[in-house]
């Protein structure tokens, strides 16, 4: 078991890892339902944060699935773009695909944030 182990139970981790890479596939999903939908939905800001929010998670995955002493950091970046993607795909309320998005993006950041608070 990585180094890391000693300041977070292997479940936390695992759950950590799996919430990242779901928030990753999620936003990736999303990206392409707002290109669709065009409009606001295909704002360059707006698909730019959810890129941004899909790389980060990806990033933080691999961080934590490597063992690096480091994840704490990405946990840490991987839960404040978390939170503005939740509150971008929050804008388009009437939209389930992107209130899926959003409790997605939320669920990851808490979990992101309390593996960084674990450093």
């Amino acid at each position: 078991m990585p180094s890391h182990a000693t300041h977070q139970t292997g479940g936390s981790l695992q759950q950590c890892i799996e919430e990242c890479e779901h928030c990753h596939h999620v936003c990736l999903e999303t990206v392409t339902h707002c290109l669709q939908t065009g409009g606001k939905h295909a704002e360059a800001a707006h698909i730019r944060l959810l890129l941004d929010c899909a790389e980060i998670c990806q990033t933080s995955a691999n961080f934590m699935l490597r063992g690096s002493d480091l994840h704490t950091r990405t946990c840490a970046a991987c839960a404040e773009v978390c939170e503005r993607c939740a509150e971008s795909c929050e804008r388009f309320g009437d939209d389930d695909k992107m209130k899926a998005c959003a409790e997605v993006c939320r669920r990851c950041a808490a979990s992101c944030r309390a593996m960084a608070s674990t450093a």
